[in-house]
């Protein structure tokens, strides 16, 4: 049996999200799945963009929600805004009526991974936000824990938290993410590969 099919849905502004991302992908492949890292779409327009100094767009190709059907299970990659993820989650989020009407992925795990400008700046909470859309789904939440013993460390200041890995960008984003942050988001892919392998 081949290993499980894994989205990595992510929305990232100045690059800290994809960054953690790959990581979260390089773990997903090296527990035996193959991963997939799909970009929400933008919605703020290229001069606003310009203006705010975001650098250009990946190749990643735009999720579309329907096709998280194909998926063995989704792991999301969230950038804090206020406590919550941004407007840019919150439309493709509202684009899933279609899925959740229909049930359509109740029962796929789920993860979240996440990006804030600063401590207590929403790495939590962005976690707890995501359980209600995952519930709304009848998704299966599967967090991280503390399966990574770098989860506990306070050798230096990181993102990690048990809902999942996650990385801080300091208040400017000039803070990218540390090897101790990107070694946790590879746990992560590791470990969610291994539930998602169970619940296929």
């Amino acid at each position: 049996m081949s290993g499980p099919k894994i989205a990595i849905v992510y929305y990232s502004m100045y690059g800290h999200i994809r960054t953690m991302a790959t990581a979260v992908k390089k773990g997903i492949e090296a527990a035996g799945g193959t991963a997939t890292m799909l970009q929400v779409a933008e919605t703020l327009p290229a001069e606003v963009l310009s203006k705010m100094g975001a650098p250009p767009k990946s190749d990643d190709p735009v999720v579309d929600a329907a096709s998280l059907t194909d998926y063995d299970g989704i792991i999301f990659g969230i950038p804090g805004r206020f406590g919550t993820f941004p407007a840019q989650f919150k439309a493709f989020w509202d684009s899933t009526g279609g899925l959740w009407q229909g049930g359509k992925l109740v029962g796929k795990p789920a993860g979240v991974f996440a990006s804030v400008g600063t401590q207590g700046g929403g790495q939590e909470t962005i976690g707890l936000t995501m359980v209600t859309q995952f519930t709304h789904h009848g998704m299966v939440f599967v967090p991280l824990g503390y399966q990574d013993p770098k989860v506990f460390s306070y050798e230096e200041v990181h993102g990690a938290t048990p809902y999942g890995a996650g990385t801080f960008a300091g208040a400017d984003g000039s803070r990218k993410p540390t090897q101790l942050e990107l070694d946790v988001a590879e746990t992560q892919g590791k470990t969610f590969c291994g539930i998602a392998a169970k619940l296929k």
